[in-house]
């Protein structure tokens, strides 16, 4: 008779137990999910970084402007449209940047070399990298660049002053895009940013190898 009072009593035992063990499965269930979740936000978020760099530079979107290999293959045409230089430098960069003319008037299709004057104003080397549009924003789909110093970093030592070229022309198609009639003016802005110094070489990666004394 022991043994049949014993035997309800240890029936419930044994069910509240395992209730907790499942609990805490589906916890950790739900807590995994949801840390997948979080990690393929964060990569997606990284991913949309260089894919709307992609974009902009593909569309002229947001005045992206467009990266050429050569001049236009037609004649330049009677059109003429003024072109604006502006500078800008970001704070903790000890820079002196400004083009060496603020306006200057073109033809549509003509290429043109203009020039920004640089000078680092502090006592190191510094490295900065430009960034660039155009206004109107309609307008970055027809403004081609060949060369500029915006594609690259550029590093500058104490106290140099550098003239840094920038190559383009107005793309004649802008004659076609009927949102563009009115457009008499263009206006190219760069703003240069400080980037971080890069890491510096162990001095024995830079030296020829020497040669060694006899043992």
């Amino acid at each position: 008779m022991a043994s049949d009072d014993q035997t309800p009593e240890q029936t419930p035992r044994t069910s509240a137990q395992a209730a907790p063990r499942r609990g805490v499965g589906r916890d950790a269930l739900v807590g995994g999910i949801c840390g997948a979740v979080v990690v393929l936000m964060v990569g997606a978020s990284y991913a949309a970084v260089p894919f709307y760099n992609w974009f902009c530079r593909a569309t002229g979107f947001n005045g992206t402007t467009q990266v050429a290999t050569s001049a236009p293959s037609s004649a330049p045409l009677a059109r003429r449209i003024a072109v604006r230089f502006d500078s800008n430098v970001a704070g903790g960069l000890p820079w002196k940047f400004q083009p060496e003319k603020t306006e200057i008037e073109v033809a549509i299709g003509e290429v043109v070399t203009v020039y920004y004057t640089v000078t680092n104003q502090s006592a190191r080397t510094t490295m900065a990298q430009a960034a660039y549009n155009v206004t109107p924003l309609t307008s970055g789909a027809y403004f081609q660049k060949i060369n500029c110093f915006c594609f690259t970093e550029q590093t500058m030592a104490p106290g140099e002053t550098r003239e840094m070229p920038v190559v383009f022309y107005v793309d004649p198609a802008i004659t076609a895009d009927h949102e563009n009639d009115g457009l008499k003016t263009i206006t190219l802005s760069y703003t240069f940013y400080p980037v971080r110094d890069a890491a510096p070489k162990p001095v024995a990666a830079g030296e020829p190898d020497k040669p060694r004394g006899n043992l």
